[in-house]
C-alpha cells in the first residue's frame, strides 16, 4: 500500500452545516446563522484545529451576499469566514450553493446558470484576493438530492413535484457554467461534486419493487455523469470538470423499498448492506478521480460507534486499492433540524458556549483521536513500503 492523501492539510475534516433552502412553509433556513458560526468562525477554526482538523467544508450564502440583485455583490457574510480561515491556517472547501439561492432568481430561467457563474466567479477573485490562493469548492452541493426534495417531492425550493429530472438538468449547467467561469477568473480552482452514496434494495420476493430499486440506484450517477459529459452531453459536460468526488454517506442511505416507496433505513448487519468500501470502490472505478467521504455523522451517544465503522470501511477501502483522500465530519457542530428547530446533536462540538468555547462531545473526540493515530500509522507504513 503505496497511497498517501494529499487533497487536504488533514486526512480528517469538519463540515459546518451551511443549508440555507426555502422549505415550502416559505421560511428560509440559514444554519450558519442558526449555530453562530458566521459570529464565531475563527474560534470554532481554531478548537476543530486542537482535534487535528485544519481543513473543512463551509458555505458562502448566495442569498446574502446577492440578496440586493443581479450583479451586485455584498461580501460582508463571507469575508469574516475567509479572513478567519487564513488567520488560521484552515483548508476550507466553499459550498456556493447549499441549497439555496437569492429571492428574485428563477431557478427555472435560463438565465440561472449565468447569474450562478456570474456570482461563482466574482467569489473565485475574491477567494484569491483575501487569501492568494485559488479556490477550492464544491459549487452546488448534492444536485441529486436538491432534484429529489426540490423538485420532485416538493419539500423545498423550487417546491415543485415531479420536475426532478429537470432540476437535475439546470442545476448541472449552472454547476458547469459556474466551473469554467471560475477557472477563467481564477487558474487553479479546483472543483469538486459531492454526491450523496446509496444503496436501494427491494423487498425479498417482490417482483414489483425490483424495476424502482434499480432505477434510483442507476439515478445516483447521473450528476456526476452529466458533469463529466457521459450522459446528456448537450449539457457540456466534459471529463476535466471535475478534480474530485465527494460521496456523502449517512447512516440512512441504505434502504428497502415497499411499493416503489421508501421504507426503512437497512441495518449494517442485514445481508443486503453493501459495505461502504465496496461503494467508495465503484464509485473510484467509475470515474478514477481521487475520492473523499464528505459528509457523515450520526446522532447522539452513536457518534462514536459510527465514525469507527466508517474508518474501518475507509481503511479498508485504502488497502484494496480506493484512494480515499478523506473523512469529514459532517456536520462538526451540532445544529437546529431543517423541519421543526429541534436540536440535533451530531458534531464534534455542541452548539452551546461555556467560558467562550463550544462543549466537546468526548466520546467522539476519544475516537477522532484513535482513528487520527491509525491512520497516520497507515500512512507512514506506506510511505516506508515505498522507500
Amino acid at each position: 500500500m503505496t497511497f498517501r492523501p494529499s487533497l487536504f492539510r488533514s486526512f480528517f475534516l469538519g463540515g459546518f452545516e451551511c443549508s440555507t433552502h426555502v422549505r415550502k412553509d416559505g421560511r428560509r433556513l440559514d444554519l450558519i446563522a442558526s449555530t453562530h458560526h458566521d459570529l464565531r468562525a475563527e474560534e470554532d477554526y481554531r478548537q476543530v484545529a486542537e482535534h487535528g482538523i485544519r481543513a473543512v467544508r463551509d458555505g458562502v450564502r448566495w442569498h446574502l451576499v446577492q440578496a440586493a440583485g443581479p450583479g451586485q455583490h455584498d461580501w460582508t457574510p463571507v469575508l469574516p469566514l475567509l479572513r478567519a480561515a487564513a488567520r488560521t491556517g484552515t483548508q476550507v472547501v466553499w459550498d456556493l450553493c447549499h441549497y439555496g439561492w437569492p429571492d428574485w432568481l428563477d431557478f427555472f430561467s435560463p438565465d440561472f446558470p449565468k447569474h450562478f457563474a456570474d456570482y461563482a466567479a466574482a467569489f473565485a477573485r475574491l477567494c484569491k484576493a483575501e487569501t492568494g490562493e485559488a479556490p477550492t469548492l464544491c459549487p452546488l452541493n448534492e444536485i441529486s438530492f436538491l432534484a429529489w426534495a426540490g423538485g420532485e417531492t416538493g419539500h423545498f425550493n423550487p417546491c415543485t413535484n415531479g420536475r426532478g429530472p429537470e432540476v437535475k438538468r439546470q442545476a448541472v449547467a449552472a454547476t458547469l457554467a459556474g466551473i469554467r467561469a471560475m477557472r477563467q477568473a481564477v487558474p487553479g480552482t479546483r472543483a469538486f461534486a459531492v454526491e450523496p452514496l446509496i444503496n436501494t434494495v427491494p423487498r425479498p420476493g417482490v417482483d414489483a419493487d425490483i424495476e424502482p430499486a434499480e432505477r434510483r440506484n442507476a439515478g445516483m450517477w447521473e450528476a456526476w455523469d452529466m458533469l463529466l459529459g457521459r450522459q446528456d452531453p448537450e449539457l457540456g459536460g466534459s471529463e476535466e470538470v471535475l478534480d474530485a468526488i465527494g460521496v456523502n454517506f449517512y447512516w440512512n442511505n441504505q434502504w428497502w423499498l415497499h411499493e416503489g416507496h421508501d421504507a426503512a433505513p437497512l441495518s449494517v448487519f442485514d445481508e443486503r448492506w453493501v459495505p461502504l468500501r465496496d461503494l467508495l470502490a465503484r464509485v473510484h472505478g467509475r470515474y478514477r478521480r481521487p475520492v473523499f467521504v464528505a459528509e457523515t455523522s450520526i446522532e447522539d451517544h452513536r457518534r462514536a460507534l459510527w465514525l469507527r465503522y466508517v474508518a474501518d470501511e475507509v481503511i479498508g477501502a485504502i488497502q484494496a486499492g480506493t484512494p480515499v483522500e478523506g473523512i469529514c465530519l459532517y456536520p462538526v457542530l451540532s445544529h437546529p433540524g431543517w423541519d421543526d428547530d429541534r436540536y440535533c446533536p451530531n458534531g464534534l462540538l455542541e452548539m452551546e458556549v461555556r467560558q467562550g468555547r463550544r462543549v466537546v462531545h468526548a466520546p467522539l473526540a476519544q475516537e477522532l483521536r484513535r482513528q487520527q493515530a491509525t491512520f497516520a500509522a497507515l500512512f507512514a507504513e506506506g510511505a516506508e513500503a515505498a522507500a
